[in-house]
């Protein structure tokens, strides 16, 4: 006997595109077999029919006949009683009983979803306001009713289509074997037509109903168990953000999918928000709305940025930014877990691990190497001894030399005390002190309190040699104790990376870098405003990552009031790679280098 499709119990409370795409096989089965069962019920009532005629017609027939009228009349009577018995019966019982089911059950699940549809809805709009907590409980609580609402109709549902796939087998042979045996007692006295073959053939065939029967029984026992226990779980499943406190968040994701609100444009200041449901497909963003049998491309996801950002007032917002700057998508999650992981999953993937050998791997890797940064380390394990055009010609052609002797690097690296004090605080926005420096010694110049210079032009980028943007997002930035080496950059690349994933901060500010001959100039994109500058002098070392080669960082010397000078490091990620920037640098000291010799 051939095996039974059946609807998966375990996908109904997730209720995706693809659990409802298969539904409506099952659903254009039932209305498939709902016609054909009429079309049925009406012939076998016309062949009962006609059977009551004949039983009329013979009744009138045997009264001419007079020895024959009693046996006649008794044999097309009890064809005509078992024709109705076995045959008309069991198809209207299958009408009435299981496809009515099955079409109530249809219609409670579509207005349950509906009812969850529109609290999700309500839910959506909740503002961050704290005074409206008691609201937000409440329409919670209501989105767990309706959710655990539509669970239900959905299993029950499930389950009715289910044991159709059984039923229908039975409701149709019965008639059909019901309708054999009618004719054989019938034809009794004609039994050598029919030979012991056909007998054996309706025996098997009232044997594959038996079966049918029990395993119909033992799946039916075997899905009120799995309801039961689908039934029993917490009440946590069905509310929305139950734990906002301390949501348990996987940040080595390199796919995701769920449901996701949309903000859609419907004019110059209306908006509006759709729920949709998004899932990820290699380096790809996908969306496929209800009903949908497949998905369609939203956005590609490669060295693409994303960020966490303030929309009309609702919660759990982000933004996904594309790699040459312009504002993408905007989507809501309906919870602080679902908005964390979907960030951390988009950043993953826009670093391209999915494109490695063994990407959960490298995204575990990737994330531990963060974490680890809050214990102090003894050594900096292997870094490599050129890591960008930083390091001086004298050193990279000892190198060339030497290059079959592995020096000891791990001797002379020093600690992580010795390089950044412990305790130092981070600045994640850009407030750099040099600026201001900079504009009180210029004298006429007012310091702008926001970091940002007045001056839209520089003419001292016209007459310079080199001219390079990138774009670059600042990651942050922290006092050194020292600029002998560049692994005080990568220890400041360790600390800042470990204090954003440990704060989950996502949010970055995207900046324009330009390198020039004279200077490096942070400008802000939409305004074209110089946000900081400095003077290429006082970068006195700048490297990339080793392993993210989108990260890069500078340290700068800065003169203080008391006539002293500081040092700090600042970080940032970048579209391009970050060797790309440290070789623009390098060129813009080598161009200085030569003026000066001149």
């Amino acid at each position: 006997m051939p095996a039974v499709d059946k609807l998966l119990l375990e996908e109904a409370l997730q209720d995706s595109p693809q659990t409802r795409s298969l539904l409506s096989v099952f659903e254009e089965d039932a209305g498939t077999l709902t016609d054909y069962t009429n079309q049925l019920l009406q012939a076998m009532q016309r062949v009962y029919g006609a059977q009551n005629e004949m039983c009329l017609a013979t009744q009138q027939l045997s009264k001419q006949l007079l020895a024959y009228e009693k046996q006649l009349n008794v044999l097309h009577t009890e064809l005509a009683k078992q024709l109705a018995d076995t045959m008309v019966l069991p198809i209207i019982q299958f009408r009435e009983k299981d496809l009515t089911e099955v079409s109530t059950l249809k219609d409670l699940f579509g207005l349950a979803s509906h009812e969850h549809d529109l609290s999700m809805a309500k839910y959506s709009r909740l503002p961050k306001k704290k005074e409206n907590e008691k609201v937000k409980t409440e329409v919670g609580k209501e989105v767990a009713a309706a959710r655990r609402k539509q669970h239900l109709s959905s299993l029950q549902y499930y389950c009715a289509l289910n044991a159709l796939q059984y039923r229908k087998r039975m409701a149709m042979m019965e008639p059909m074997i019901g309708f054999a045996h009618g004719q054989i007692n019938f034809f009794k006295k004609g039994a050598e037509m029919f030979s012991k073959h056909m007998d054996s053939f309706l025996s098997s065939v009232a044997d594959m109903v038996q079966s049918i029967q029990v395993e119909l029984e033992a799946e039916a026992e075997k899905m009120r168990v799995s309801q039961q226990e689908f039934l029993s779980v917490d009440e946590s499943v069905y509310t929305p953000d139950s734990d906002v406190a301390a949501p348990q968040i996987n940040r080595n994701l390199i796919q995701k999918a769920g449901y996701l609100n949309l903000r859609n444009k419907t004019g110059l200041v209306t908006t509006t928000w759709e729920r949709l449901y998004f899932f990820t497909q290699g380096g790809n963003l996908m969306c496929q709305p209800r009903g949908a049998v497949a998905g369609g491309l939203i956005q590609d996801l490669d060295n693409c940025s994303v960020m966490a950002v303030d929309c009309e007032d609702r919660r759990y917002c982000f933004q996904i930014t594309t790699p040459n700057g312009k504002s993408g998508i905007i989507l809501q999650a309906e919870s602080r877990k679902e908005n964390e992981e979907w960030i951390c999953a988009i950043n993953n993937i826009s670093r391209q691990i999915y494109l490695t050998d063994n990407p959960e791997a490298v995204a575990i890797k990737l994330n531990q190497t963060a974490l680890q940064a809050v214990t102090p380390i003894t050594s900096f394990g292997k870094k490599q001894e050129s890591s960008c055009p930083s390091q001086n010609l004298k050193n990279s052609e000892m190198e060339n030399e030497n290059d079959k002797i592995v020096p000891n690097a791990t001797a002379s690296l020093p600690e992580a005390e010795e390089l950044i004090a412990p305790g130092t605080p981070i600045q994640f926005d850009i407030v750099l002190p040099a600026t201001e420096f900079l504009d009180q010694n210029r004298g006429s110049r007012r310091t702008n309190p926001f970091g940002e210079t007045e001056d839209e032009s520089f003419p001292e980028a016209e007459d310079s040699l080199l001219q390079q943007m990138f774009i670059v997002r600042f990651l942050g930035s922290m006092a050194v104790k020292t600029d002998s080496t560049t692994e005080v950059i990568y220890e400041a690349m360790r600390q800042v990376l470990a204090a954003r994933a440990i704060h989950n901060i996502f949010r970055m500010t995207e900046s324009h870098l330009m390198v020039t001959s004279q200077s490096l100039r942070l400008i802000d994109p939409q305004t074209q405003v110089s946000r900081a500058n400095f003077e290429l002098t006082s970068v006195t070392q700048f490297a990339a990552h080793q392993e993210n080669k989108r990260l890069v960082g500078f340290v700068i010397r800065i003169p203080e009031s008391t006539g002293e000078e500081s040092l700090s490091t600042y970080i940032f990620e970048s579209n391009s790679e970050g060797e790309k920037i440290c070789y623009a640098i390098n060129l813009g000291k080598e161009i200085i280098a030569v003026q000066k010799a001149h």
